[in-house]
């Protein structure tokens, strides 16, 4: 596949937490591998995330994050559980647990500690790049886990994404230009987000979402994510077809959490036209 052939690895910021998940990735299946596939036989099956966030109303998958490289400490003292269900009563079709330690100061117990508290499908979000980490998911109770389409070659994306579903997980696949929406329409993914943020450089560009959503297959969930703060974001990317928006900052960052989750829930989905 063209793509494939012009596919290189991620450097900047992306490149060195890529490394460092592999490294992670490593230590996981040495130390926990066979624990962590005993547990798998009795995971229960999660529920759906994909069918969470598509409904009559954009899906606000609601964001669990300590901190990042863009921005810094945004809630260094944030209490997963509390964030989350204030999520919930607020609206939100999902949540997003950031797992990865380092950069943004999350852990896989934050995820199992969601839940085992909040009935609402879990992403699991961190820099998947190894088959260990998504059974690691199933067994901390995530519903789908993300996999970022700059990270991994393209084939090996779509094996991952394979062996995701052999799991029972579902993957949210992040893409930010052509190429990698071709792969991710390759792997039949059923959730594709596109990422304003180049996860390299760290630089926001709006027009990103702008310019691929539309492009996403009618029964594909396509997730817009970073850079939405208000209401008026999330209607400008109902109007361009997006099922569901990743909000993360803004909320872990709220004094009110829940109010702030209600602010940017009940906006009309638009169907999209590609099939």
């Amino acid at each position: 596949m063209q793509a494939s052939s012009r596919w290189s690895p991620p450097g900047g910021t992306l490149g060195t937490i890529v490394d460092e998940a592999a490294e992670r990735a490593r230590t996981l299946l040495r130390d926990h591998g066979p624990r962590l596939a005993a547990a798998l036989r009795d995971a229960p099956r999660p529920t759906s995330l994909a069918a969470a966030l598509r409904s009559d109303s954009v899906g606000v998958l609601a964001e669990v994050k300590r901190r990042s490289p863009s921005k810094g400490d945004i809630a260094p003292a944030l209490d997963p559980v509390e964030q989350a269900s204030a999520y919930r009563d607020g609206g939100a079709a999902g949540v997003s647990i950031l797992t990865e330690p380092r950069h943004f100061g999350g852990s896989g117990d934050d995820l199992a500690a969601v839940r085992a508290s909040v009935r609402l499908p879990l992403l699991k979000k961190d820099f998947h790049v190894e088959a260990i980490q998504l059974v690691e998911a199933r067994v901390l109770g995530a519903s789908a886990a993300l996999l970022i389409a700059r990270a991994l070659h393209p084939d090996r994306l779509v094996a991952l994404v394979d062996e995701g579903r052999a799991l029972g997980l579902e993957l949210l696949v992040e893409v930010r230009d052509e190429d990698e929406l071709e792969t991710a329409i390759r792997s039949k993914a059923t959730m594709i987000g596109v990422n304003n943020r180049d996860l390299e450089t760290l630089v926001i560009d709006p027009a990103t979402c702008d310019r691929l959503i539309p492009l996403i297959p009618a029964d594909v969930v396509a997730v817009a994510e970073s850079g939405v703060q208000t209401r008026a974001d999330v209607e400008r990317y109902a109007t361009i077809g997006a099922d569901a928006v990743l909000v993360g900052s803004v909320l872990s960052a709220s004094a009110d959490p829940r109010q702030a989750t209600r602010a940017i829930t009940g906006v009309s989905r638009r169907t999209r036209g590609r099939g």
